[in-house]
C-alpha cells in the first residue's frame, strides 16, 4: 500500500470523526459568525485542486459579505476593517478553516498539502511552469510546507517552491514534522494575517 493510499484513509477517518466530535461546537461558530454581521455562516470560494481541476472551499465567514470586491479584494491586511470582529477571532485561532473537514471528506483536500490556490490568484493553471504545477500533483491542504516557512509572510515564488519541495518528497515523516510545526504557529498565532506589501505585489499566501 502507497502512501498516497495511507493518507487518504488517514483523511477519511480524521475528518469524519472530526466532524462528528465537532458538530456541536461548529453549530456555535456558525450561530455566531450570523449573530456578528448579515450574511450566510459559510463562505464558498472556488480554488484549484488536484491536477489543477476547480473545486469549493469552505470556510467560516470572516469578512463582511461582498468584501472581495472592495479594498485590497480577496486578500486582507492586517487592521482591514472588512473583518467582522468574531471574524477577527476565527482568524487568530484558525477556527474559521474548520468546514474544510467537508472538504477533506470529500476528496478535495487533505489535511496537509499545498494551500489550494484561487483560479486567477497569483495566475491562472495555465501560467505555472511545468516545475511549479507539480503542486498540483498532490491533493491541497488546510496547512503545508510552504504555511509553516512563512505563513502569510511568504511571497509567491518562494512558496511555491516549498509547495513542489513537499509534492517531490511526500511521506508521512514529512507530513508529520508539517504537523508538529503547525500545532506550533497555531498556538502562537504569528504570522496569520497577511502583509500589504505581498498583497500588493501578488505575493500574499492565503486570504
Amino acid at each position: 500500500m502507497t502512501y498516497r493510499t495511507v493518507k487518504r484513509i488517514l483523511d477519511v477517518t480524521g475528518s469524519a470523526a472530526l466532524l462528528a466530535a465537532g458538530a456541536l461546537p461548529m453549530a456555535a461558530v456558525a450561530a455566531a459568525v450570523k449573530l456578528d454581521s448579515p450574511g450566510p455562516a459559510i463562505f464558498r470560494q472556488t480554488r484549484l485542486g488536484l491536477g489543477g481541476k476547480p473545486f469549493t472551499m469552505y470556510k467560516f465567514r470572516s469578512m463582511q459579505v461582498g468584501a472581495e470586491h472592495t479594498g485590497t479584494g480577496v486578500y486582507s491586511q492586517r487592521g482591514d476593517p472588512r473583518v467582522t470582529r468574531v471574524g477577527a477571532i476565527l482568524r487568530k485561532t484558525s477556527v474559521d478553516e474548520l468546514p474544510q473537514l467537508v472538504n477533506i471528506l470529500k476528496g478535495d483536500m487533505s489535511f496537509i498539502g499545498p494551500r489550494p490556490v484561487l483560479t486567477y490568484h497569483p495566475w491562472p493553471f495555465e501560467e505555472y511552469t511545468d516545475e511549479q504545477k507539480e503542486r498540483f500533483s498532490v491533493r491541497p491542504g488546510v496547512t503545508g510546507w510552504a504555511q509553516v516557512n512563512g505563513r502569510k509572510t511568504a511571497m509567491w515564488p518562494e512558496r511555491l517552491k516549498y509547495d513542489v519541495e513537499y509534492a517531490r518528497n511526500l511521506s508521512l515523516r514529512f507530513d508529520l514534522r508539517i504537523l508538529k510545526r503547525t500545532v506550533g504557529e497555531i498556538l502562537s498565532a504569528r504570522d496569520n494575517e497577511n502583509e500589504g506589501e505581498t498583497v500588493a505585489a501578488r505575493g500574499s499566501a492565503d486570504a
